[in-house]
């Protein structure tokens, strides 16, 4: 052996356990980050989402002015028809699962088996929602999916129903920029969210599927049809979960 190899070897092997100490490093960053913000988030109510952020950067980029509705509510400020009307519209099974409804994956699987040509069918439950839309860009991509199944998890462990409940309804997108069930109501029907009537919280949760193309306030005939459907669908839906210490 050569004392230039001699030399070598040492240099190797240090960059190697640099390699592996940073990567040990940045594994465990991934895994605690999450972790602390779903425990802060726990307590405070986020001005902004991930989801508002890179829809601003989207309208920067077009050129366009960046702005968006939004206001936080507490859970005693919450209406208690719009929570049912989600449920109802959303994930009937939410107050039963612990992040992923198995139930309608099976479905919407079996229903693609049947109908390959058409695109699947979303499943997503409202914690799953809640996870995407407040933490994590809108690309798809299976990395980005199991990020999402991750902070599912990390929610419903650390946070009550109540919470998640809370979280969705004050951060989903009932019209272009305009985001939670207060700037909804405010935007669609010029009234503050407490004031909606049932037949109301059933039309903004029949856009749910796609805001952007559906109007809560000029409802299609197809809207009108889907909101019926929610209204009923409201009876029997709990609205009111037990408070595990969220804040008000």
């Amino acid at each position: 052996m050569t004392v230039e190899n001699t030399v070598e070897e040492p240099k190797v092997r240090t960059r190697t356990k640099k390699i592996f100490s940073l990567a040990w490093k940045l594994a465990l960053g991934l895994i605690l980050i999450p972790i602390l913000q779903v425990l802060v988030l726990r307590f405070i109510n986020p001005p902004i989402t991930a989801m508002m952020f890179f829809r601003g950067v989207d309208h920067l980029f077009s050129g366009e002015s960046v702005t968006f509705s939004h206001t936080n509510l507490s859970w005693s400020e919450m209406p208690d028809n719009f929570i049912q009307a989600v449920v109802a519209a959303e994930d009937q099974r939410f107050y039963d699962h612990h992040g992923f409804d198995m139930t309608e994956i099976e479905n919407a699987q079996r229903e693609h088996a049947r109908h390959p040509n058409r695109q699947m069918r979303g499943a997503s439950t409202i914690s799953q929602q809640v996870a995407k839309n407040l933490f994590l860009p809108p690309w798809h991509s299976f990395i980005r999916k199991g990020i999402e199944a991750y902070y599912t998890l990390l929610i419903e462990f650390f946070w009550s129903k109540q919470r998640i409940l809370q979280m969705y309804a004050n951060i989903v997108e009932l019209a272009p920029s305009v985001y939670g069930v207060e700037a909804g109501a405010e935007y669609h029907f010029h009234k503050s969210a407490n004031q909606i009537s049932n037949s109301e919280a059933a039309q903004l949760a029949s856009v749910l599927p796609n805001p952007m193309r559906w109007s809560a306030s000029k409802p299609s005939p197809y809207i009108l049809r889907r909101s019926g459907r929610i209204l009923n669908q409201m009876q029997g839906i709990p609205a009111d979960v037990e408070d595990d210490g969220e804040p008000d």
